[in-house]
């Protein structure tokens, strides 16, 4: 069976698969979304979450209910998405919250923010942490709702054509970074630059930048930034995981009929799980071949990790005392996180610990 196929049978799919059912779907009314994507077609992985939801939906509602899907730049920039759900120039967007911190930086928790919690945390904190309704109460300012869709993992911490061992080798380093990233980076001395997806290769070949994050290998090794930056660092302590997110004009949402609400909501949450398995699945090989392709891997110094999350803390509690929106949902995440932390390190990170450290061949 094939693992999209598989994830349409389970528990999510099955809850909604009444709403297929002829004499319902004859009752409905046919509605035609547009969806602009923050990320380009070539990456099928993020790109596709979008389409994933698509055709989802349509599954769910005998084709009444479709949502056609354009890539960053077709119809609206790649970090203009939010400005054109908030005023009803498409009906949602599939992008993630942290591209907009320059709005507000409390966008950052619908994403990840720096040494924030990996994936399974940040699906506990917003599906049953309060995370969801929180960030739900921020964008009501913004005319949107909020619904996860999708996310890497762990992110890799990004290409440099020249080492990086110590915080003095990132001063005045130009390095694509999004989100509250970019700002621990520049309080470390480098120059961050919020470049779209499809943009990052071109920037690094022509020496705009110096070096560049994305996602991880199956991504990277797809856009060929090895070709120029040979050495790749990990981990990438800015996304300990990267959710992104499906933002629906309100005024749009409210107007569904509740049969469609419940199917979105059900190919989101289909998503969230799909990509991540998606990754897992992809980025070993994509590793395996960069390793063969002479990629050099680094792991960041102590010195650097060390010196990057007094930065992020800083940053926080900073904007958490001029920034009420950014206190309102850091002051209870940063206590989840606490709890989340003393529970992993109990069970998760010592098994995982012992289990790499001892492989059995």
């Amino acid at each position: 069976m094939k693992r999209r196929d598989f994830l349409s049978k389970t528990a999510i799919g099955t809850a909604v698969g009444v709403l297929a059912a002829p004499a319902i779907a004859q009752a409905l009314p046919e509605i035609r979304w547009r969806c602009a994507s923050s990320f380009p077609k070539s990456l099928d992985t993020i790109y596709g979450g979008g389409e994933f939801i698509s055709k989802r939906v349509a599954e769910l509602t005998s084709g009444k209910f479709q949502i056609r899907i354009f890539g960053a730049g077709e119809i609206v920039p790649a970090f203009g998405t939010v400005d054109a759900v908030q005023q009803g120039t498409v009906e949602c967007t599939h992008t993630a919250g942290y591209y907009f911190v320059g709005k507000n930086k409390t966008f950052a928790f619908d994403t990840t923010v720096p040494f924030g919690m990996n994936q399974r945390m940040q699906n506990a904190w917003m599906y049953w942490g309060g995370g969801l309704q929180l960030q739900r109460e921020f964008l009501k300012d913004y005319n949107i709702i909020s619904f996860p869709a999708g996310n890497t993992g762990t992110q890799m911490g990004g290409w440099f054509k020249k080492p990086v061992k110590t915080v003095a080798d990132l001063k005045g380093l130009k390095m694509r970074i999004a989100g509250l990233g970019g700002e621990v980076m520049s309080r470390l001395g480098a120059i961050p630059q919020q470049i779209a997806g499809g943009d990052i290769y071109p920037a690094l070949e022509k020496g705009v930048i110096d070096a560049a994050e994305w996602v991880g290998p199956y991504d990277d090794e797809k856009l060929g930034f090895y070709k120029i930056a040979p050495n790749y660092y990990y981990p990438g302590w800015w996304e300990a995981c990267s959710m992104y997110s499906m933002y629906v004009n309100t005024k749009e949402w409210e107007k569904l009929p509740k049969q469609y609400q419940e199917a979105f909501v059900s190919a989101c949450a289909e998503c969230n799980i799909d990509m991540m398995a998606e990754y897992d699945f992809k980025n070993p090989p994509a590793l395996q071949k960069l390793i063969q392709n002479g990629v050099k891997l680094h792991s960041y110094s102590t010195e650097i990790m060390k010196a990057a999350q007094t930065a992020a803390f800083n940053l926080y509690e900073e904007e958490a005392s001029k920034n009420t929106s950014f206190k309102k949902i850091y002051e209870p995440w940063k206590k989840f996180r606490n709890d989340q932390f003393l529970w992993n390190k109990v069970a998760e990170q010592t098994l995982s610990s012992f289990m790499f450290s001892n492989s059995v061949k």
